[in-house]
């Protein structure tokens, strides 16, 4: 199964874009890799109604947007997005690629108000969980608890990957580890690690890997001229998995 067809989960409420819909953790295909993953059949039982709605995203428009009150937390169902920070001076900077089975929001939990912007890349469709009601349930059983706290570590492990690459990588190093991270985290979705869109354009590629637009696309060209991987549009296609990982050097998770 390949993810480069851009086929969405369809809706079966028949609702039209933008309408919500509620929903069930556990029946869920995303729920090994969202934030109730490993939780048992009857902790997810008990999780019935915590998710009380899913909120259609269109293509560019934000789920929220820096400033805004936190109340919730959006576990992605499908779709891509990108999350940026913007400086006094207008520069902008790319934080993350969030895709479904991912959360977005927990960055807010201490100022009460989200930090970043969240913009969907393509049409999306986020699950919206009151953070009042999940911080409840997480206190009357443990393992929810649990997991919330290796989501939260998972957020701070993937910070730290991100500070080392922006700090010590080269050019090459960084795009091979951009495109080895993507690899995985399409396979933990059950998708194919070596045939994929990149929904992400390449000028937001070198913005979040702090490279400019000219040294993604030359580095990308070289590694299609050494048949590494091969790009068509959007579509790319990894043919040396192994020669990514000697190219990126480090076992390094931005994930």
């Amino acid at each position: 199964m390949s993810l480069h067809s851009g086929n969405h989960p369809s809706d079966e409420s028949g609702s039209p874009a933008g309408a919500s819909q509620p929903v069930c953790c556990g029946t869920c295909g995303l729920r090994d890799v969202c934030m109730v993953e490993g939780l048992s059949a009857a902790d997810l039982d008990r999780l019935t109604g915590m998710v009380s709605l899913r909120r259609r995203v269109k293509r560019g428009e934000p789920l929220f947007r820096s400033g805004d009150a936190f109340d919730a937390v959006y576990p992605v169902h499908f779709g891509f997005f990108k999350t940026r920070v913007t400086a006094e001076d207008g520069r902008e900077q790319i934080t993350g690629f969030p895709m479904p089975g991912d959360v977005l929001g927990f960055d807010a939990i201490s100022a009460g108000a989200f930090q970043c912007d969240a913009i969907a890349l393509e049409d999306a469709e986020v699950c919206v969980v009151p953070f009042r009601q999940l911080e409840a349930l997480s206190r009357e059983f443990d393992s929810l608890q649990r997991q919330l706290h290796r989501v939260l570590s998972r957020e701070i492990v993937r910070d730290q990957g991100v500070m080392m690459l922006l700090g010590t990588m080269r050019a090459e190093q960084r795009v091979a580890t951009f495109l080895l991270s993507l690899s995985r985290r399409f396979e933990q979705r059950g998708f194919s690690p070596h045939d994929f869109n990149l929904r992400m354009t390449r000028e937001e590629i070198g913005n979040f890997l702090g490279l400019k637009l000219e040294t993604v696309s030359r580095t990308l060209s070289r590694l299609q001229e050494e048949g590494v991987v091969t790009v068509d549009g959007k579509r790319l296609r990894i043919a040396q998995q192994g020669r990514l990982h000697e190219l990126a050097g480090v076992g390094l998770s931005i994930e």
